[in-house]
């Protein structure tokens, strides 16, 4: 029962483009914390700098594995409500760590202390809705839920 709940979704394109552009844009910063692309500090830096805040290293290894990993599954509409609520909680925990202090606004001309929370509320508003609708069109959960139903 709890199962077919992750995986029911509808037919919506709505949420595959809502699953696909929350993958795409949470992917990198993955990528930068596990493999150190895109500029980023890659693995061992990335448990050090977390732990100089007061994260365990079990708690940076899971962030890492769902912006990466969790990021990926959410693409294709694998248990995409997981995925969703575990980027939902990494966004809001680095929202009122990080960016409420900063003010609403991104630091787009360079004049404010640090970057504000607006691309975070963005983020936590597509995770929302992907954990109240599910994956959509063209997932794999959708896929699944066919052949649970018969």
């Amino acid at each position: 029962m709890f199962t077919k709940y992750l995986i029911e979704t509808n037919d919506s394109p709505a949420q595959l483009c809502n699953r696909v552009a929350l993958g795409i844009v949470i992917f990198p910063h993955g990528a930068q914390k596990v493999f150190g692309w895109f500029g980023g500090p890659g693995p061992a830096k990335t448990i050090q700098l977390f732990a100089e805040t007061g994260f365990p290293a079990w708690s940076v290894m899971l962030l890492m594995f769902v912006e990466c990993a969790g990021s990926l599954l959410l693409i294709v509409g694998f248990f995409s409500r997981i995925w969703a609520l575990g980027l939902g909680f990494a966004m809001a925990v680095c929202m009122f760590m990080n960016h409420v202090r900063n003010g609403f606004f991104m630091n787009w001309y360079g004049n404010q202390q640090g970057e504000g929370f607006e691309y975070h509320l963005l983020l936590l508003g597509l995770a929302g809705a992907l954990l109240i609708g599910g994956s959509g069109k063209f997932s794999l959960d959708r896929a699944l839920c066919k052949r649970l139903v018969r």
